[in-house]
């Protein structure tokens, strides 16, 4: 299937502003990416760039029309595998689900969002956790805000994200270099999520997008 933006737009204020590769099908899921690691990551980089400048009615960018032929592309740290580890999800078990009012960019606004668990992963040898969020009532995916040591320097100091597609096992990729940053951060009428205080990481994730000249 053709590549898609995850997440949904309510209101002309998105959800989880992320660039993923729609991948499932009626008839199962695809067959494994064989190529190289770091070929996956620059082509995955390079459709969001085209999207980004895509000036089709139906475009998710969130860039307005007059800057998409113009723009640059992202800006993104260099592509380290140590920064793509495995993680497992430690489920959350509250019955009801928790769901939790996360602070955004909006100085007044909340957006309300599932607990669905934590997980946890070992990153240049040292252990941490990060909460992973769904939207109430899709479980489909999941999203998990992340803040580091490089906020308000090379990154948006609002923090980044990262979605995963659900998995049965529990066990997931988690891959910073795919860490990008929330559409206010290109367009100031988007309103997004900050993460929580439990997913700030005590070190620099250098890894994944960064500001360019213009931010």
């Amino acid at each position: 299937m053709a590549n898609a933006w995850a997440g949904r737009l309510m209101r002309g204020v998105i959800a989880f502003g992320v660039f993923a590769s729609a991948a499932g099908c009626t008839s199962g899921p695809p067959p494994p990416d064989t190529r190289p690691y770091e070929q996956q990551v620059l082509d995955w980089r390079k459709q969001k760039d085209d999207a980004f400048r895509s000036l089709a009615s139906n475009s998710p960018s969130p860039l307005l029309k007059t800057e998409r032929a113009t723009f640059p592309g992202l800006v993104y740290f260099s592509i380290d595998p140590d920064y793509h580890v495995p993680a497992a999800l430690a489920r959350e078990t509250s019955r009801p689900p928790m769901v939790i009012e996360l602070q955004t960019s909006g100085p007044e606004q909340r957006r309300r969002l599932q607990k669905v668990g934590t997980l946890g992963f070992t990153l240049k040898g040292t252990p941490y956790k990060l909460v992973a969020f769904a939207d109430e009532g899709s479980l489909e995916r999941l999203f998990v805000p992340f803040s580091d040591l490089t906020n308000g320097a090379e990154t948006y100091r609002g923090g980044r994200y990262l979605e995963l597609d659900r998995t049965p096992t529990g066990l997931y990729d988690l891959d910073f270099n795919r860490a990008f940053h929330p559409f206010c951060v290109y367009n100031t009428s988007y309103d997004c999520p900050i993460p929580p205080k439990e997913n700030r990481l005590p070190l620099a994730i250098l890894a994944g997008e960064k500001l360019g000249q213009r931010h």
